[in-house]
């Protein structure tokens, strides 16, 4: 018997009692949700938004384009009078025209919160801004901007 083997039925009655409590830990944290501290609230026009990372990590690949994911709350203003926004982070917002060309980037979801794969670069930088660009029904363009988290940027060597 090797020593694999040997480990596996010596311990046998603890690793079946770590595979009943594992599920019971993941629906534990399910349920409790850790993010970073949300951005500061910013107001213009109508609009007091504040935009929240959903975790510490840097952006990843999402359909071939490097992504952030953010959750914006509309602390005043209506959402239904959104036509269409957009977030990406970078040193500049990104022109509507460009922005249009990608079905990533693009606010989604309720009143309650807004999601989106904010459009980003592989590595942030500390010129690099949260860009928030709302088209409204009216066709009047709002654009708001943040500084990037510490946590987020990591300059390249």
């Amino acid at each position: 018997m090797n020593a694999v083997k040997r480990f596996i039925q010596h311990n046998k009655y603890w690793l079946n009692a770590l595979l009943l409590v594992l599920p019971a830990w993941f629906y534990y944290q399910s349920l409790h949700p850790e993010f970073p501290a949300p951005l500061v609230e910013q107001t213009l026009g109508k609009y007091s938004i504040t935009p929240m990372p959903f975790d510490e990590k840097p952006p990843y690949i999402h359909d071939n384009l490097y992504v952030k994911d953010f959750l914006l709350l509309f602390n005043k203003g209506d959402v239904d009078s959104v036509r269409q926004g957009y977030l990406n982070i970078g040193p500049n917002a990104m022109p509507l025209a460009q922005l249009v060309e990608h079905e990533l980037g693009i606010l989604h979801g309720t009143k309650h919160g807004q999601h989106v794969h904010a459009l980003a670069k592989k590595t942030l930088s500390k010129d690099d801004r949260v860009w928030l660009t709302i088209e409204t029904w009216q066709g009047e363009v709002v654009v708001m901007n943040w500084p990037l988290p510490e946590y987020l940027i990591k300059e390249s060597a």
